[in-house]
């Protein structure tokens, strides 16, 4: 299904100098296809491409944005099922949740379209004192100007697609680096959205190996940088930035609590926290890692919890009926199974799963861990959750707050006091009550505190980052 090669593209245009980069089946390990690479001088060009079309992108209209924003959502519509398959190839991810994600590229799109025709200033009142009387304030957002965006491997269309979607809607030009184990999403959203009457050097889609990328961070003629992905690489980036603004969607160790009150939903819950877990073999930075279980629950939770798990099929992603399809390489899976076995040799108990094969990582549950081992108090990224049990929600409260990480945790509690006191007290970018950490709508703020990032994506709060306020005084005559 995959074509033979795939272009990049260079101010809009579909370019193959060479078919340098090699994208392997991540589940056979051979090569399904090549992709051609960005050298500095045509990562320096769509720079400067951008920066020439940030005047053309700004007086674009906003009713011209959304309608390439609307063609944008039509053609995926009509290329679903390759969108799916190419994910499931390229990243190895699960036939279900690669259909999943092309859903969410498609409302990702769909809500920036409507964004980009109700990006809205206010009229203020200066009135404050008589030295003021006679002067009004309006305010107005204007496209911050050129974008540097970087993908990550787990999600290539959507996590993608948060960045470039906001960003036509803002009316800002951009290069976006999508990472070179799964570049295929990326170029393929390139693909449609040369098909539209963007300006020319809107938008740049350029593979590039980390070390050959700088110019992404540091020229200066960038306005903002967005990267999603490590929180090494992520703050090591913000450090070269300069002056321009920086995004930052990073990772986590995300906990979810299972109160005492929640013995009747305990099917609801355990469905919840395998999805949260183990979709798309744990690589999500929003993953269920850590399950806090209250006392008087935890045997039972326990043992549902590990039944489940084990009945989670393994192998082809591109059958439907799997649900563990492989990492996204085999040092990935080799650094998850070396910090599950440090952590067995400093006294955790395996209750199931933790065979490698290569790239595949059965599903493991772990109990008795050490919160100081890395598969605790790191991000995993991978199929491995561990139990805790806790006798107080305000102890299941501190247990979440001593991670470095803060992007998002879940709650599962009948008690609405409770709620609220997790919405205070969590250091977190979002509480999810009465479902696992790992949910999210394309519309809503996401975004991590501490080690987890800086800033918010989903649409609008992804366009208020791309663009300045800008402030007109009037004073009457």
């Amino acid at each position: 299904m995959l074509k033979p090669s795939y272009p990049f593209y260079l101010a809009n245009t579909a370019q193959t100098p060479n078919t340098d980069l090699a994208v392997t089946d991540k589940y056979t390990g051979e090569i399904a296809t090549r992709v051609a690479m960005a050298d500095a001088k045509t990562i320096d060009a769509g720079i400067t491409a951008a920066v020439a079309a940030t005047i053309p992108m700004r007086d674009f209209a906003p009713y011209a944005r959304q309608a390439v924003l609307e063609h944008c959502v039509q053609r995926f519509r009509e290329r679903a099922d390759e969108l799916a398959m190419t994910l499931c190839i390229e990243a190895g991810k699960p036939i279900k949740d690669a259909r999943g994600e092309v859903t969410r590229l498609i409302e990702t799109f769909k809500i920036a379209a409507e964004e980009a025709v109700r990006i809205n200033g206010e009229t203020l009142n200066l009135q404050i004192s008589k030295r003021v009387q006679g002067y009004r304030g309006f305010t107005r957002r204007v496209p911050i100007g050129a974008c540097s965006f970087i993908s990550p491997f787990n999600f290539p269309l959507n996590l993608a697609a948060h960045k470039i979607a906001p960003a036509i809607a803002a009316g800002c030009p951009f290069v976006l680096k999508p990472a070179s184990r799964t570049p295929l999403g990326a170029l393929i959203i390139g693909e449609v959205l040369a098909e539209t009457d963007l300006p020319k050097g809107a938008f740049s889609i350029l593979p590039a190996h980390r070390e050959g990328a700088d110019l992404f961070t540091s020229d200066d003629r960038l306005k903002l940088l967005s990267f999603t992905g490590s929180p090494a690489v992520g703050w090591e980036l913000k450090a070269k930035a300069g002056k321009k603004k920086v995004v930052l969607e990073l990772g986590g160790n995300a906990a979810c609590v299972v109160d005492a009150d929640q013995r009747e939903h305990l099917d609801h819950v355990i469905e919840r926290l395998i999805f949260g877990a183990f979709y798309q073999s744990g690589q999500s930075c929003i993953g269920v890692q850590r399950i806090l279980v209250h006392a008087s629950l935890y045997d039972e939770v326990r043992e549902r919890f590990v039944a489940a798990t084990k009945k989670l099929k393994s192998g082809d992603p591109k059958d439907p009926e799997v649900f563990i399809g492989p990492m996204i390489d085999e040092k990935e899976a080799q650094r998850l199974d070396g910090w599950i076995q440090e952590a067995l040799s400093a006294g955790a108990k395996l209750l199931c799963g933790g065979k490698r094969n290569g790239a595949m990582l059965e599903a493991a549950v772990l109990e008795h861990v050490d919160p100081h081992q890395k598969v605790s108090c790191m991000e995993a990224f991978g199929p491995v959750a561990l139990l805790q049990k806790f006798d107080n929600f305000d102890e299941a409260l501190r247990i979440i707050n001593a991670s470095e990480f803060g992007l998002q945790a879940g709650v599962f509690t009948n008690d609405i006091h409770k709620s609220l006191r997790a919405w205070d007290q969590l250091e977190v970018g979002g509480v999810i009550i009465n479902d696992v950490p790992s949910w999210r709508v394309d519309n809503m703020p996401y975004g991590g505190v501490k080690d987890s990032g800086l800033g918010r994506e989903g649409i609008r709060y992804a366009i208020e980052d791309m663009s300045e306020i800008r402030l007109m005084v009037v004073r009457d005559r």
